[in-house]
């Protein structure tokens, strides 16, 4: 299961790339790998509002319908509109072509409520995984 070292990560396995107070956001290998092949991704609008830990997103898969929550608050300055065509991107490659937004950060200081890499990393083995 591949974990990105400076990508932070939620319990819900979600993750946040930071840089320049923009953060790339998507799911987890663990959380596509879960879900099976994801059929459909339900985008959030540019310029929406989100806060941290709600829910902003909707995945189908093969197995069943998600909600993805935002792991920071902020502004959503850009979409993958690549996954309107080609959800199954995140199953192939859910860290790069498989992100599913760009935001704003609002409150760099909700970082301290993620994950860093080994601590999301023992959280799995916590699980069984």
């Amino acid at each position: 299961m591949e974990i990105m070292e400076h990508y932070l990560y939620t319990k819900e396995h979600e993750w946040i790339n930071i840089e320049d107070n923009i953060g790339t956001v998507g799911i987890t290998d663990y959380a596509q790998n879960a879900l099976g092949d994801i059929t459909y991704v339900e985008l959030p609008q540019v310029d929406q509002e989100v806060e941290q830990f709600e829910q902003f997103v909707s995945v189908e898969s093969v197995k069943a319908a998600s909600d993805i929550f935002c792991p920071m608050s902020g502004r959503v300055m850009e979409v993958n509109t690549k996954l309107e065509d080609q959800p199954g991107s995140i199953n192939k490659d859910c860290y790069d072509k498989g992100w599913i937004a760009k935001i704003e950060i609002k409150d760099a200081d909700e970082a301290a409520h993620l994950m860093s890499a080994e601590d999301y990393r023992n959280y799995l083995e916590s699980l069984g995984q």
